[in-house]
């Protein structure tokens, strides 16, 4: 169930229904617009008698929600979220974009593509210290070594850091150095590290898994803002098909469902989504032109000698023409003011 206040409710107004949403036992989930506040009710396992909030001071109306989610849907908050970091931002009117090396290989390897990055404008910087890998052989990362070379990147080119966390150790590790929380595919339906990024200070970066449907990975962001943190960014990066050409099939129809269903903003992944390098430009402005707020853009300065992903990852020069293209095709599809 949601409540939805008046648009002139005060915030003493709020604070009551929240508490009597309290006082049955069920967690209440004020989210703010610019038009209203509505409060979002989690925890209770049969319906919720709408008769005790109805009367309360600055309720407009209460609203039954049938859908399998509550919280990341446009019944609850009708405008987009802008999740900030910093004096950055993901979902606003700028294209967001977040780019480095897959992975964090050495400190002069990282100093030096995040100067690229920093130069094409980007704010965001993204780089693993702990990596997933299929193989156990392969390089994992560096762990926390690689976090802190990751905090000197922000302190030397004030670029906002993105990297994942694969246990609760590592989301503990990730709050001290990073500035966005990523919980890869893999993980997507880890609902205890779910639970453990819903408790973090940190906005949530959640990739869709593998084999996920659009209601899983929904539902999976709706695990994090159940625990109160409600600065989720979902990102599409492919899921497996029967393609041989591509690493995976990026559904860049999602985009716009995406928009249909939540205000949550949504980035494209193509790096990973395509696993080819030749394919990442073409869908990065494909991505920007279906909608996306933003793109993760794999960048390293010798892809040949990369110790993960260097098969996908952009030279720096490419990359900078690809930053040039996707923001030409935002600009082309920015809103434009009709003067009378």
């Amino acid at each position: 169930m949601l409540v939805v206040m008046k648009k002139n409710a005060t915030d003493e107004q709020v604070i009551a229904v929240v508490r009597a949403i309290e006082k049955l036992g069920y967690k209440a989930h004020p989210l703010p617009g610019t038009m209203r506040t509505a409060i979002g009710i989690t925890g209770n396992r049969d319906a919720v008698d709408a008769t005790h909030f109805e009367t309360l001071p600055g309720v407009a109306e209460t609203v039954r929600v049938s859908k399998p989610y509550k919280l990341i849907t446009l019944d609850l908050k009708t405008e987009k979220t802008v999740v900030r970091v910093g004096d950055a931002a993901i979902g606003g009117d700028e294209l967001a974009i977040i780019a480095g090396p897959c992975a964090v290989e050495s400190r002069e390897q990282t100093l030096t593509i995040a100067a690229a990055v920093r130069k094409s404008g980007a704010r965001f910087f993204r780089g693993g210290a702990f990596k997933p890998r299929t193989s156990p052989y392969a390089f994992q990362g560096l762990g926390e070594s690689g976090l802190q070379i990751l905090a000197e990147v922000r302190e030397t080119f004030g670029l906002m850091i993105v990297t994942e966390a694969m246990d609760e150790t590592g989301v503990d590790l990730v709050e001290r150095y990073g500035d966005i929380l990523q919980i890869g595919a893999r993980n997507m339906q880890n609902f205890t590290l779910l639970r453990r990024a819903g408790r973090s200070a940190l906005p949530v970066l959640l990739k869709r898994g593998l084999s996920a449907t659009l209601e899983e990975w929904l539902l999976a962001a709706e695990y994090v803002m159940a625990e109160g943190n409600y600065n989720v960014i979902l990102c599409e990066r492919g899921v497996r098909t029967f393609a041989q050409h591509t690493r995976n099939t990026l559904d860049l129809a999602a985009i716009p469902e995406v928009r249909r269903l939540s205000h949550l903003p949504v980035v494209v992944d193509p790096s990973h989504g395509t696993g080819r390098k030749h394919m990442v430009t073409p869908l990065a402005r494909a991505s920007v032109a279906a909608g996306a707020d933003g793109l993760i853009i794999e960048v390293h300065d010798q892809p040949e000698h990369a110790l993960c992903d260097g098969v996908q990852a952009l030279r720096l020069e490419q990359y900078e023409e690809l930053v040039h293209q996707v923001h030409a095709i935002h600009e082309a599809l920015a809103p434009r003011s009709v003067s009378s």
